[in-house]
């Protein structure tokens, strides 16, 4: 057997060991990214500047600044002000800070695809403004945008190789940690590409079952 192809073979257990690891660290990311686009997306439609202004502030710098300057400024900024992270919890906040503002943008579209006289009616039959929002209006808006939050949480799962740069151990990070060992880069990196779109296809399909299920037009 070659050894270009011998390498990236040998090295499989190991590289999935990293796949596994990027898997964790985008599905906190996408649960927090979630959670923060959800009451920010509500926030920005909000008619009270108290919530508007810095729910577009935070989605406009955020949607502006590149990620990994981002990872940068949680993993190295934030000790000059005297909080430290370890690393796996720093990847995870600035991945989730950054599919926050792009979650909120879809939850914002979604929110505003449902009928105002919706609202309306809930807000007649008794309803406060959240269960308003939490019973009828929100699970209507999360079935229109699941195929947006799918495409987003595959981007997120891509958009996570940039924390090998704060010396995660993830996927992209064990290819290039196997590639300084036997210097097979083109090989490696190829069976790192190939366990990527992997994780995204098997993603894409689920997002597609999910939304069979939902019977989303």
């Amino acid at each position: 057997m070659p050894y270009w192809l011998e390498v990236p073979i040998k090295s499989f257990p190991y590289l999935l060991k990293g796949a596994v690891t990027t898997l964790e660290v985008t599905s906190l990311s996408v649960l927090l990214g979630l959670l923060i686009g959800t009451f920010v997306g509500m926030g920005r439609l909000s008619r009270n500047p108290i919530f508007s202004r810095p729910a577009t502030v935070y989605v406009e710098f955020i949607r502006g600044t590149p990620l990994l300057v981002q990872i940068y400024i949680i993993y190295f900024g934030l000790p000059s002000l005297g909080l430290n992270l370890p690393k796996f919890p720093a990847g995870i906040i600035a991945l989730g800070i950054n599919s926050g503002a792009y979650v909120a943008e879809i939850v914002r579209a979604g929110i505003q695809s449902i009928s105002h006289g919706q609202y309306e009616a809930a807000r007649s039959l008794g309803l406060t403004h959240w269960q308003a929002m939490r019973y009828i209006i929100l699970p209507q808006a999360f079935r229109n945008i699941l195929p947006a939050l799918g495409n987003e949480f595959i981007a997120l799962t891509k958009d996570s190789s940039l924390v090998s740069v704060i010396a995660i151990t993830e996927l992209l990070r064990a290819g290039q940690i196997v590639i300084s060992r036997t210097f097979q880069s083109f090989s490696v990196y190829f069976a790192v590409a190939l366990l990527y779109f992997v994780m995204t296809f098997t993603m894409s399909r689920m997002v597609r079952w999910v939304e069979k299920r939902l019977a989303i037009p």
